[in-house]
């Protein structure tokens, strides 16, 4: 059952299920995955990778606590405003973040087009194998939560961590 103490989708206090308390097992089993997908994984490319999924996603609270990681992980102000135009902004980016920034599009937009070759073919040229393995698990484990941000009507700006 879920609670709505508003019908004001802006009102801050309108409240929502709360995943983590009523799927504990699932949240903590998300949280693991998010943690073992992280490794190996230059923590810039990381937060990029979860800024543009957010993006794509339009969850804010996502967007909101990952642009927030970056910045506290001494990402550019410059690079985090361009990740939203990533492909028109391109010297701003490696080409193996080019790479990560092309696959996450094309995996968290998956029912577009799917994921296709060439975009797949760019990533494992710029990753080995375990690093791509990586890369796919974080963008799935982002898409995740940006699904249940949205779905549980999380508001940009009240991360708890």
């Amino acid at each position: 059952m879920t609670t709505n103490t508003s019908t004001n989708s802006t009102d801050v206090t309108a409240t929502r299920l709360e995943f983590g308390k009523w799927a504990p097992k699932a949240f903590r089993a998300l949280i693991a995955l998010d943690a073992a997908a992280r490794e190996g994984i230059d923590p810039a490319l990381v937060e990029l990778i979860q800024i543009r999924s957010s993006h794509l996603n339009h969850c804010a609270y996502c967007l909101h606590m990952h642009t927030n990681d970056a910045r506290k992980a001494g990402e550019s102000e410059d690079r985090l405003h361009m990740v939203a135009v990533w492909r028109e902004a391109r010297h701003f980016f490696t080409e193996r973040e080019q790479a990560a920034l092309a696959l996450t599009d094309a995996m968290t937009l998956v029912a577009d087009a799917g994921v296709p070759d060439d975009v797949y073919a760019q990533a494992a040229a710029q990753f080995d194998e375990r690093e791509l393995a990586h890369v796919l698990a974080l963008t799935c484990t982002i898409n995740t939560w940006n699904r249940v941000a949205l779905s549980t009507g999380k508001v940009a700006g009240t991360d708890e961590r």
